[in-house]
């Protein structure tokens, strides 16, 4: 099946043969280790690309700056996104960036709302995931919450995955493949927990794709792909400034908090 030429449902996120999550919920991603924080950013913009052209609000922790660095608008136009469809918000804390996404979920003129925060965050406990899953359901505005270097505890998401980058399938003369992604799903409430998924980005025709075709062996379930060359490692799929410029070198940013 294949959505390239038709428009995906307001009810659905994202859909290839295999892997779909549902709008209007709120949806966690944990970094499998510290090195894939960055990915569960790309991982949920590439998600957030199937709502149109709908602005994007992405919350992030002001804490992950100091390990991944700031969002950089020419990397981010290298995988096919449009940084003016980007209202990015700099967190000081775990709570700002929460109030941020709330009041964001709550606006049904949004595509997806991405809440990016590092750390155990006691204050993302039950009560404040169940705002956000309520905001969500009012509004059909998926929520994608992210965390890295925390711990998987109980809260009121829809679904709860477990990601991290995998090595690209190399190009010819061995240049960097598309950026992929192994997703494990560690809670679901259709009782799907333990899938797997080895997605690849489309740049040109925006969207997730699984690396195996239905039908194929491995297909949903295989975390490595050794069918074709691979890179020697996984491949960050998102350019980070490692450099903290002025603040009014970046348009697109406010601070939170």
């Amino acid at each position: 099946m294949s959505f390239a030429m038709r428009r995906i449902p307001d009810c659905q996120v994202h859909a290839a043969p295999g892997f779909s999550l549902a709008a209007a919920v709120l949806h966690e991603f944990y970094a499998s280790a510290d090195a894939d924080g960055v990915s569960l950013t790309a991982l949920a913009l590439m998600l957030g690309a199937s709502r149109g052209n709908k602005a994007k609000l992405w919350i992030r922790h002001e804490a992950l700056a100091s390990e991944t660095g700031t969002p950089y608008p020419a990397g981010l136009v290298e995988l096919g996104f449009d940084p003016t469809l980007l209202l990015f918000v700099r967190a000081l804390d775990v709570p700002s960036a929460l109030q941020a996404g709330l009041e964001g979920a709550r606006c049904k003129a949004l595509g997806a709302v991405i809440i990016d925060i590092r750390g155990e965050a006691r204050a993302y406990d039950l009560t404040a995931s169940r705002r956000l899953a309520l905001a969500a359901k009012t509004s059909g505005v998926p929520v994608f919450l992210l965390r890295s270097g925390a711990t998987v505890k109980a809260s009121a998401a829809e679904t709860r995955w477990l990601a991290r980058s995998a090595p690209s399938r190399a190009l010819a003369a061995k240049a960097p493949g598309q950026p992929a992604f192994h997703l494990t799903l560690l809670r679901a409430r259709n009782g799907q927990e333990g899938a797997q998924h080895h997605l690849e980005w489309n740049r040109d025709a925006q969207r997730l794709e699984n690396r195996f075709a239905e039908g194929e062996a491995g297909y949903g379930t295989r975390p490595d792909d050794r069918s074709a060359p691979s890179l020697s490692r996984p491949v960050v799929p998102i350019s980070l400034n490692r450099s903290r410029p002025a603040r009014d070198e970046q348009p697109h940013a406010q601070r939170a908090g």
